[in-house]
């Protein structure tokens, strides 16, 4: 009876021994197979749910806008869904535009040529909040820019003739027809390209302005031009030494853009961005910088004085103004060009304001020359 207690503890033993370690590997394999805290589970999604789709109950993810290409240095979002506000006082360029009718050549011969300074502290943040509301009319400055520079536009309802869902972009980069749609993917079709490039400002003069000038700079609407968005991608932060526009009939409005920017903003040129700028102009000298600034008023008529015999002598002609404006082409009375393509076959090109075939639609830049 001994022996068979003896033997019946151990072989009891023995069992619960082996019964324990085997609990032991199922309660680890349990552990190692469940999902820790906070996890995502890694099991096969169930028959008839995409991968990637939220399951029940979960929240989707907020949908994405569309982007610039992150190697652009000066890329910021496109189409934003709200408009943002700016609180910075004296948001203004720190020098006016070129006088009126001024040419770009005599403006270039005035810009300070020096070298690079470091790129060193750059980001497009130094520029301040992408596509602001310098103006304050509620509206972003790239819608305000797409309804300046689109035609046959489309508006958003409801967001007060802001917000541009479509529209047909004449492309003076590349002298092509793009129709712009609002869309993820389908916004970087036109982009809104800084004339004068946010990086190559400050490696020229920017980093003097102050935190609201460089605002004003990359809002500016003389320093912003609807584009084709390939074209945009390629040219970078490239200065007039590295980058033309394909469309070689505009080159000559590009570079005197950009003079007018670099003036208006106290920043300089290279050697080569002023010989590159001065190559261009050498094929229309008489090209005009462009400008807000008003034709100068004619002199105000001096009160009658002296003698009869005196009032009655010709008055002196009034003395020349600084700058001419070329005489424009000659152009039937009844002259009519449904777009600009159809007033340079017509060898009318450019039309000027007050001339026959001048209309504001013609007119993208509004500075009274038309077509150029």
């Amino acid at each position: 009876m001994h022996k068979v207690r003896t033997r019946g503890t151990a072989t009891s033993g023995a069992v619960d021994w082996i019964a324990a370690g085997l609990a032991g590997l199922l309660l680890v394999s349990a552990t190692a197979c469940a999902p820790a805290a906070g996890s995502s589970p890694s099991a096969a999604p169930a028959a008839g749910t995409a991968v990637g789709s939220p399951t029940a109950g979960a929240t989707p993810s907020p949908t994405v806008t569309a982007t610039a290409t992150p190697s652009d240095p000066d890329a910021a979002p496109l189409d934003p869904d709200s408009t943002p506000g700016v609180a910075l006082s004296g948001a203004s360029a720190p020098h006016q535009q070129p006088a009126y009718a001024s040419k770009a050549l005599d403006v270039l011969a005035i810009l300070p040529i020096k070298g690079r300074a470091p790129k060193t502290g750059y980001s497009r943040d130094q520029f301040g909040q992408a596509w602001a509301d310098v103006d304050r009319n509620g509206c972003d400055t790239r819608n305000d820019t797409l309804r300046r520079d689109l035609t046959a536009i489309a508006l958003k309802p409801g967001t007060h003739d802001c917000v541009v869902l479509s529209g047909v972009l004449n492309d003076p980069y590349t002298a092509t027809l793009i129709n712009f749609l609002r869309g993820n993917n389908t916004s970087t079709a036109v982009q809104i390209d800084h004339v004068v490039a946010l990086s190559d400002a400050w490696q020229k003069g920017a980093q003097q302005l102050s935190v609201a000038q460089r605002l004003s700079f990359a809002n500016d609407p003389l320093n912003l031009l609807a584009v084709d968005g390939p074209s945009n991608m390629k040219k970078s932060d490239g200065d007039a030494a590295t980058w033309l526009p394909s469309n070689k009939s505009y080159r000559c409005t590009y570079v005197a853009r950009q003079i007018s920017v670099k003036s208006s903003y106290g920043l300089w040129v290279t050697q080569a961005e002023h010989d590159a700028m001065a190559r261009v102009l050498g094929d229309c000298p008489d090209a005009q910088a462009p400008t807000n600034q008003g034709a100068p008023p004619g002199p105000a008529a001096a009160p009658a004085a002296g003698t009869p015999a005196q009032q009655a002598a010709p008055a002196q002609a009034p003395a020349a103004p600084a700058y001419v404006r070329p005489a424009p082409a000659p152009v039937p009375a009844a002259a009519y060009y449904a777009n600009c393509a159809a007033a340079r076959a017509a060898g009318a090109a450019p039309l000027h304001a007050g001339q026959a075939g001048y209309r504001p639609e013609l007119d993208r830049d509004k500075d009274g020359v038309a077509c150029e």
